[in-house]
């Protein structure tokens, strides 16, 4: 089985998506609502689709669960990033809050967010039960776990935590973050990502060709990213060219920090948030 296809694919809708995602979410807030709407369309399509490809185990299936399944995800990025779908809580942390109770608090910023989430990966499971091509339900699952293991990492503490691409609509999520060399988190979702990684590799069945490469892949990637996480590295670069579009309009003021490294809207932002 040639393998570069699939590997060359997957990496690409990984680094566009991405981008365009970020893109997006870092337009005018008056451009959500369209966003938002035309993404809803894409993203019912691929839930629709994702059920009806389970039932093709051929490359072309797999490349369609692929897809449709990532096209989901990036639904919910979008809609978290926009500020539509989050938490209970729309506020940064209040000054030296600590532990479970700082913990709890970055739940509840992305409560309705997680339970989306849940609620998407439930449907995509009983759509594909008992199909040939269990492709796009792989493909979903990798991404929540990856993004899922990324979130608690970050709120531990990482080298890179990439703000550059917080939109100005999320500022407060900067509360949440902690900047440390390493966390006690991060050898043990490397290590059960390799793990993950490894039980995959000694698969076999009906769709474990082209499939089993996407689903490899995407994990492979998870792996990396959580490496580049706690590395000296430029990663963000990769989408330097999807934040570019907010730095070139009219110059706002940066959020403010506090004193415990809070974040404080300018009230620019402010209002821009205000509208979604």
């Amino acid at each position: 089985m040639q393998v570069g296809g699939p590997v060359l694919y997957a990496l690409f809708v990984w680094w566009f998506s991405t981008g365009l995602i970020i893109w997006l979410d870092n337009l005018p807030p008056r451009t959500f609502r369209w966003s938002m709407l035309g993404g809803t369309v894409v993203f019912l399509v691929a839930m629709w689709r994702l059920g009806t490809s389970s039932a093709d185990a051929s490359d072309a299936g797999a490349y369609a669960a692929f897809t449709y399944a990532v096209l989901a995800w990036g639904w919910h990025e979008m809609a978290f990033f926009m500020g539509y779908i989050t938490g209970t809580r729309r506020t940064a942390c209040p000054d030296g809050c600590r532990g479970w109770a700082h913990f709890g608090h970055g739940v509840q910023a992305c409560l309705w967010h997680e339970l989306a989430i849940l609620a998407t990966a439930g449907v995509i499971v009983w759509a594909s039960w008992g199909a040939p091509n269990q492709v796009g339900t792989w493909t979903f699952m990798v991404l929540w776990a990856g993004r899922t293991s990324a979130k608690l990492n970050f709120f531990l503490g990482v080298r890179n935590l990439g703000e550059e691409f917080l939109p100005p609509q999320l500022t407060y999520l900067k509360s949440f973050f902690r900047r440390r060399a390493m966390n006690p988190l991060m050898p043990v979702s490397v290590a059960a990502g390799l793990a993950w990684l490894a039980w995959l590799a000694g698969q076999d069945g009906p769709l474990w060709g082209v499939g089993l490469t996407f689903v490899v892949t995407m994990l492979a990637l998870a792996v990396i990213e959580h490496v580049v996480l706690v590395l000296p590295l430029p990663f963000a670069k990769l989408w330097g060219w999807a934040v570019r579009k907010r730095a070139a309009r009219a110059p706002m003021r940066h959020a403010a920090p506090c004193s415990a490294g809070h974040v404080h809207l300018a009230p620019e932002r402010e209002r821009a948030a205000a509208t979604l």
